[in-house]
């Protein structure tokens, strides 16, 4: 964010742009969704202050970012669903603490940590309540100078126990099946074999999966 903004309403700037990309999310865009959705007193004094700075234009109610405001909007919603992964796959907090201190740690992480938090979690696609991560440099470039604390099922060795982080299948109804495998998030699961199908087992039971499901399974790992 440029010095000007920083300096005068600095973390508010951030927090509103950030509320203004979740409501688009939902299909949302004006200026009373924005208002209803903050709850603050300051929030037109900031929004004028935005529009006067050129981080977002108002069409009559409609809010648009413009592209200064999205590219600031897009990396503190990163910080923030990255941190929020932290919190809770690295710490285990809770999820109403996770979601208290991500909204400062996406105030303080500096891109270069930003970046580096993203690889050592596996550059996960979404944060713990399925919002999508806005993907960073390292995401496309595939940084391995860190060892991932999260990684496909695909690159754990086997006869490894892990926890179930997180699944990105290509559909629902994948989706649907492996959760009536009881392959999912949360879950423990120990690899047993890779060749010539991953079988793991889950609770009592050996499964037998395909590699391309596999890959969609991103584990934490356990002590084996």
């Amino acid at each position: 964010m440029r010095a000007e903004h920083r300096h005068r309403h600095g973390k508010r700037v951030e927090e509103l742009l950030e509320e203004i990309w979740t409501l688009k999310e939902g299909g949302k865009s004006s200026l009373s969704d924005l208002l209803e959705f903050t709850k603050e007193d300051d929030a037109r004094q900031v929004v004028d202050y935005m529009v006067k700075h050129g981080l977002i234009t108002l069409r009559g109610e409609e809010i648009e970012l413009t592209g200064e405001g999205e590219a600031i909007a897009r990396e503190i919603v990163r910080r923030h669903r990255l941190a929020e992964r932290l919190l809770s796959d690295v710490l285990e907090v809770s999820e109403s603490l996770a979601e208290s201190h991500a909204c400062e740690f996406e105030h303080l992480l500096s891109p270069e940590v930003t970046e580096s938090v993203c690889t050592f979690l596996g550059h996960p696609p979404t944060c713990p309540h399925g919002k999508p991560i806005p993907r960073g440099e390292c995401c496309a470039k595939f940084r391995r100078e860190l060892s991932p604390l999260v990684l496909p099922l695909t690159e754990l060795e086997v006869g490894s126990q892990a926890k179930i982080v997180f699944i990105t299948p290509k559909s629902h109804a994948t989706l649907d099946r492996l959760g009536s495998m009881g392959i999912i998030p949360g879950s423990t699961l120990r690899l047993h074999q890779k060749r010539p199908a991953f079988v793991i087992r889950v609770g009592e039971t050996d499964l037998a999966i395909d590699e391309e499901i596999a890959r969609q399974i991103y584990v934490k790992r356990l002590g084996t």
